[in-house]
């Protein structure tokens, strides 16, 4: 057991000591996680903040949420929810605005005028006092992503069995420290669970402010003088009528870029993808994660499987990079996951597009149909050894395409490449293959 949070936190710290150095926020979830977080921010010397967050439930069940709310405007729908609770905007907007209202109550009872720290490019290390439905720390961890977070790090002292299975599709790595078996509740891992107060959480964040003003541990835009990254951003990207979100990733004397499309379900935020895409920029390749469809787009679902669309939204990015100064000189390459690896080849075989080569991830390559036949870029299929249905399409794929085309079968992986190592083996690849066909 933990004596209080502080003690929980100090233990938590020692897990997370690899990050100390790295550029890290610690974000504590008002009230109780703060203490916590306190600790933690102390040991890594990183800055430490709030994330005030807002859960949007469904109003014949409060307690199933169909979307979250966080600071800066940002929301955050599940449209599965929306769609299985019939919401209407109407009523949508109407929760938004009354949980708005609070949460900005909230926000400016703890920060007493002070801006928030920016997240853009950074680790964001969330830390609660514990894990109980996960719908906050869920929440919070979507609403970081949105605010720009790199990279998303869950970190609890105490909850279920499967905490890390549980928020495996928002944090990019969870950390809990005690998972008992007979979990029920959040304070059976503490001999003192008072509650925080309110002038706690201020005193806090005030000790941990001049506490960083001293140490300088953090420039007070939020990055580091000697910046990697010629960009790090957030963008909003023109595709034929609409505009769609993306993340945006040049270093500093970058030899090309890797534009992402991703699977029916996933978006810019899939951690698969996002940890790929780091593994590339530490290469020296600039990459762009990118929403091939807008939220209204994607509560139709026949629009996810619409293959042309989204092969045509590659190819109408492909030319918003051409325009940009900073990319319009570098060679494109495409990266695509499950379905998205079908409008990528797609997209390749445009004669519009000039595309220097092609990785596909567990991909349906066989969703391109006759456009096979007109991919010329080097291509590079990577299928796990236990997908076998997907081995036998990229066979097949692999025999149309006239374009230098291997295929790598990674052992002991399934077809999300969950499985330890395997994931690690995707990224090496698909970063030789590209610094192969992509570097001048």
């Amino acid at each position: 057991m933990f004596d209080d949070r502080r003690d929980a936190g100090c233990r938590l710290a020692a897990r997370l000591e690899a990050l100390r150095g790295s550029d890290v926020v610690v974000l504590g979830l008002p009230r109780g996680g703060v203490p916590v977080a306190f600790e933690v921010a102390q040991a890594l010397r990183a800055p430490l903040d709030i994330l005030v967050v807002g859960k949007l439930g469904v109003p014949s069940q409060p307690e199933l949420a169909f979307g979250a709310i966080g600071e800066g405007g940002i929301r955050v729908l599940n449209d599965s929810v929306v769609r299985q609770a019939h919401l209407s905007d109407g009523e949508m907007a109407a929760i938004e605005e009354a949980r708005r209202a609070e949460l900005t109550r909230r926000s400016e009872r703890f920060r007493r005028g002070r801006e928030r720290i920016p997240l853009e490019g950074r680790t964001a290390v969330i830390v609660d006092d514990g894990v109980a439905t996960g719908a906050t720390a869920r929440a919070a961890c979507r609403v970081a992503r949105a605010l720009g977070a790199r990279r998303v790090v869950l970190a609890v002292p105490i909850g279920a069995p499967d905490v890390p299975a549980q928020f495996a599709g928002d944090a990019d790595e969870v950390i809990c420290l005690v998972m008992p078996q007979d979990f029920y509740a959040v304070g059976q891992g503490y001999r003192d669970f008072g509650q925080t107060s309110d002038d706690e959480v201020v005193a806090l964040l005030e000790r941990a402010r001049e506490a960083t003003a001293m140490s300088g541990a953090a420039p007070s835009d939020g990055r580091d003088a000697d910046d990697p990254f010629l960009r790090d951003e957030e963008v909003r990207v023109t595709a034929g009528p609409v505009t769609l979100a993306g993340h945006l990733t040049i270093p500093q004397r970058p030899t090309g870029i890797v534009v992402f499309a991703h699977g029916s379900g996933s978006s810019r935020h899939s951690p698969r993808n996002r940890y790929v895409a780091e593994v590339l920029n530490r290469a020296g390749l600039g990459t762009l994660l990118f929403d091939l469809l807008t939220p209204a787009e994607e509560r139709d679902r026949a629009n996810v499987f619409d293959i042309g669309l989204l092969a045509q939204r590659l190819v109408e990015v492909t030319r918003w990079l051409a325009g940009q100064p900073d990319t319009a000189s570098l060679p494109v390459g495409y990266f695509g996951a499950s379905t998205g690896a079908g409008a990528a080849l797609v997209a390749a075989a445009d004669p519009g597009t000039t595309v220097a080569a092609v990785v596909s991830r567990g991909g349906r390559p066989d969703l391109a149909g006759s456009r096979l036949g007109d991919v010329h870029s080097p291509t590079l299929l990577l299928v796990g050894g236990w997908d076998d249905v997907v081995i036998d399409l990229n066979r097949q794929a692999q025999a149309e395409i006239p374009a230098d085309c291997e295929l790598t079968i990674i052992p002991g992986a399934t077809h999300l490449f969950e499985e330890p190592g395997t994931l690690e083996r995707v990224a090496e690849l698909a970063r030789d293959w590209f610094l192969r066909h992509l570097t001048p």
